[in-house]
């Protein structure tokens, strides 16, 4: 089949802001001269389903919702023999995602930005239960702040409750004791934040995660944090927003393909903002198997 000159949206109707914004985005592709089909997911695993069955017929298809129905485009066609990049529209409160790639936030600006952009292969972190994440899975204060952040919360305070949830976590600095098994190789200490990443740095690059941390490198890297003062948290954090990744007893970086995350006790995790279960976790890179539409850099 042909593919047409046509884009795909995929409308997740219970994210938080994305049903309000769907006129706003088939009013952005209509001002750009690209014919748009929208479908409403009504489902859990039904935007994944629609985006496997017709990526062949598209030029890209775009997710508008939270990072949840993004990534669950992005599995679906992950692995397949398709070239239809995803483009992510921001619907949700978090929009790590969108955030990462550089997409502006307001649908009338993001959609001519991703059909004059460039569609970008990276790599995607594979759990054991075959879920799949494009940023980083973590345990620890990402996941803490994730789990603080409550429904009612969000809705009253937008991203703004991550925020708060964050640096509760943060002042609390609850510590445990992480394994973490990387290529065979193991590696032990106490930690605040322990994340599997694949994207180097968050909050338009106010902070950068790790060294030389690449998203289409083919491998993944293990960030291990253990601040065991007030005044390690603040060197770290200092570190990070100034890439400084000199040796330090506080931070540990490690690349790999094969990643076994294992703690004292099971403890909450995360994946590109969502929970994911407890540990123990499996993980393994999968070297380029998505592609995103991102904003072309003038």
């Amino acid at each position: 089949m042909a593919v047409l000159a046509r884009a795909l949206l995929l409308v997740n109707p219970a994210s938080r802001v994305g049903s309000r914004r769907q006129q706003r985005a088939v009013d952005a592709f209509a001002r750009a001269g690209m014919p748009c089909d929208v479908i409403v997911t009504e489902t859990a695993g039904r935007a994944g389903e629609i985006a496997r069955a017709r990526a062949g017929e598209y030029h890209s298809i775009f997710s508008l919702g939270g990072d949840g129905t993004a990534m669950e485009i992005v599995s679906a066609l992950a692995g397949q023999n398709v070239t239809c990049p995803v483009g992510i529209l921001a619907g949700g409160t978090g929009n790590l995602l969108a955030r990462t790639l550089g997409i502006p936030l307001d649908v009338r600006r993001a959609v001519p930005a991703l059909l004059r952009g460039t569609p970008v292969r990276v790599d995607l972190g594979r759990l054991a239960d075959g879920r799949r994440f494009a940023f980083a899975a973590g345990v620890g204060i990402d996941s803490r702040m994730i789990e603080g952040a409550h429904a009612s919360l969000k809705r009253r305070l937008g991203i703004a409750a991550y925020a708060l949830a964050a640096g509760q976590a943060i002042l609390q600095r609850e510590s445990f004791r992480v394994r973490a098994t990387v290529d065979g190789v193991v590696h032990e200490r106490a930690a605040v934040s322990v994340m599997v990443a694949n994207f180097g740095a968050v909050l338009n690059r106010l902070i950068t995660l790790g060294p030389n941390i690449r998203q289409d490198d083919g491998l993944l890297d293990l960030c291990i944090f253990s601040p065991r003062t007030s005044f390690d948290s603040v060197r770290v954090l200092w570190r990070l927003y100034r890439n400084d990744f000199r040796s330090d007893p506080c931070m540990l970086h490690v690349s790999g393909r094969i990643f076994r995350i294992e703690t004292d006790l099971p403890r909450h995790a995360e994946a590109d903002g969502e929970l994911i279960g407890e540990t123990p976790l499996e993980i393994h890179v999968e070297p380029l198997a998505a592609t995103f539409l991102v904003p072309s850099v003038n």
